[in-house]
């Protein structure tokens, strides 16, 4: 009793395990894919909200330094434009 195995049924067999193989691959890199679209989409808030921080940091240092601009000119005014700048001290208070 001899047993054959026929080329087709072999060469079927090979394909379907192939395919098999193929089929798995392509589940982990769908699988893959699902994972790097929510890493970019949380990157992508992570990123939007520094820059909201970083814009209202920014606010909120041009403030101060329109403050102590003025400040500064406010001081300017009272001190450097008084006729006897130098002669005698200016009666603060």
């Amino acid at each position: 009793m001899e047993m054959f195995v026929k080329p087709e049924l072999f060469f079927f067999s090979l394909m379907s395990v192939l395919l098999a193989i193929v089929a798995y691959f392509l589940k982990q890199l769908h699988t893959d894919f699902k994972r790097v679209e929510k890493d970019v989409t949380e990157v992508k808030t992570t990123t939007a909200l520094i820059k909201t921080e970083f814009k209202g940091i920014n606010d909120l240092m041009n403030q101060k330094i329109e403050f102590l601009e003025k400040r500064v000119n406010h001081f300017e005014s009272l001190f450097f434009k008084q006729p006897e700048y130098g002669k005698e001290k200016p009666n603060i208070g």
